[in-house]
């Protein structure tokens, strides 16, 4: 399917997704989360696609926030429908999402641009990446799970001065506090972030699925993520990727995954 704000593209069971609105420093309006939303969701019945790798086009921004034209009248009903439509059917969709994210944060990442790279599994970014949530200069707070998702991440000191403050930091900065993974130079992330999917898409699809399901549990209100991890290790001894998995192993060959 061709989409008027991302390009799509499938190369050895990667899924690139790139947002392309470049003259608009890739901001998110309702069209480019509607297709999100798509292009996400039928990524996870696509058995030619084992992960996904989300950019911004061009080199100086990832996204830099919301379209702010599209909300800038709307009253505070209206604004709790954006939050919650955004959070269900896009944010939270790549968070709860059975194969791996990663965001790969090729310039300035902001308020809801910063927010969709917290919702993917794994972060890596260039070097000179900007990172905030400016969103109290607006007369605003994140909507789109910043405040929780930043909170999880770099604990609730730093997620306070970043959102209060509603400055910046930069790509060393982020990754010290573990916001992203790692840094790169500009003209090598989108390969790097390749070589870290490739590595992910070697180990079992099946197991990498309940490690994600587990991993989101610890967070997750009301679940108690010790009894979700017992129930997806369980769940592996059952699947034909363990089975193969340890006939691999003992056998020292390579394995085979096939995801089931």
């Amino acid at each position: 399917m061709n989409y008027s704000n991302l390009l799509i593209e499938n190369r050895e069971r990667i899924l690139y997704i790139t947002i392309n609105r470049e003259n608009k420093l890739n901001a998110l309006n309702k069209a480019t989360l509607a297709e999100l939303h798509d292009v996400i969701t039928g990524s996870a019945h696509d058995e030619e696609v084992g992960g996904l790798i989300i950019s911004g086009a061009g080199q100086k921004a990832f996204v830099a926030g919301a379209d702010i034209s599209e909300f800038a009248d709307f009253n505070a009903d209206e604004g709790r429908e954006l939050a919650r439509e955004g959070q269900i059917k896009v944010f939270d969709v790549i968070q709860n999402h059975s194969k791996p994210i990663i965001a790969a944060i090729n310039g300035f990442a902001l308020g809801g641009g910063l927010e969709l790279a917290l919702a993917c599994h794994i972060r890596v970014a260039a070097s000179g990446a900007k990172m905030g949530l400016p969103e109290v200069s607006l007369g605003l707070i994140p909507g789109y799970g910043g405040t929780q998702r930043l909170t999880e991440l770099i604990g609730k000191g730093r997620a306070m001065e970043m959102i209060l403050t509603g400055d910046m930091v930069n790509a060393d900065d982020a990754y010290r506090t573990g916001l992203i993974n790692h840094v790169y130079e500009p003209e090598n992330l989108l390969n790097m972030a390749a070589e870290l999917m490739k590595k992910i898409l070697t180990r079992s699809p099946f197991a990498v699925s309940c490690a994600i399901r587990a991993i989101n549990a610890a967070s997750a209100e009301g679940i108690n993520g010790y009894e979700t991890e017992i129930s997806e290790f369980s769940n592996c001894f059952g699947s034909d990727d363990f089975r193969e998995g340890v006939s691999a192993f003992l056998a020292k060959r390579k394995a085979e995954f096939r995801g089931k």
